[in-house]
């Protein structure tokens, strides 16, 4: 396959990945033809079903995160010796209950493994649940990395977290338009605490 076709599927820019193939660092295995272009091998699928990559963020402002967060998901699943049939990439809180993507790849019975980069990019909270529903049907999760992430990264994620959180309870108690100045009263309150 074209390595342009690869890098749409497997959700990395073009670019990195020419700049992969060409250093030899591509997580797949790569020809170049007589003429420059580089194609990507094919691999036979995994008989038990696909590995899907799962990349989140938590806001917009890290959107560009994104695509080297599956760039390195990728890589690693690879390493490890999974074949990523798909990356999915998306934009919300790990306390977020609704996202809509994340659902569907929960939903699919043929996605039978969900690579993520860190545990916090599944979900906040319940992951352990979560990965023994899936094994009760014979699909997994695997975490690349189990060990935390950079302190400020996790503080920062937690206080956006934590607003959300106060958000939804200020909206459900006293409507939609002051939840917001609610929540931002709360946590300074909190903060002027401690």
């Amino acid at each position: 396959m074209k390595l342009s076709e690869w890098a749409k599927r497997n959700g990395v820019h073009y670019q990195t990945a020419w700049k992969w193939a060409r250093d030899g660092t591509m997580p797949v295995p790569v020809s170049k033809t007589a003429t420059g272009r580089y194609l990507v091998l094919e691999q036979s699928a995994e008989p038990s079903g696909r590995t899907v990559a799962y990349c989140r963020v938590s806001s917009a402002d890290q959107k560009a995160d994104l695509e080297r967060q599956a760039g390195r998901v990728v890589t690693a699943a690879t390493g490890i010796g999974l074949t990523v049939a798909e990356v999915v990439t998306e934009v919300g809180s790990g306390l977020n209950g609704r996202r809509p993507k994340l659902a569907r790849l929960l939903r699919d019975p043929s996605v039978s493994v969900i690579v993520v980069e860190h545990r916090d990019r599944l979900a906040r909270f319940g992951l352990e649940q979560l990965s023994a529903a899936l094994e009760a049907n014979g699909r997994r999760i695997v975490v690349i990395d189990d060990a935390e992430v950079d302190d400020v990264e996790v503080d920062a994620d937690l206080v956006r977290d934590m607003t959300e959180v106060l958000t939804s309870f200020c909206a459900r108690l006293y409507g939609r338009r002051s939840a917001t100045r609610r929540a931002k009263a709360a946590l300074r309150a909190a903060q002027e605490v401690t």
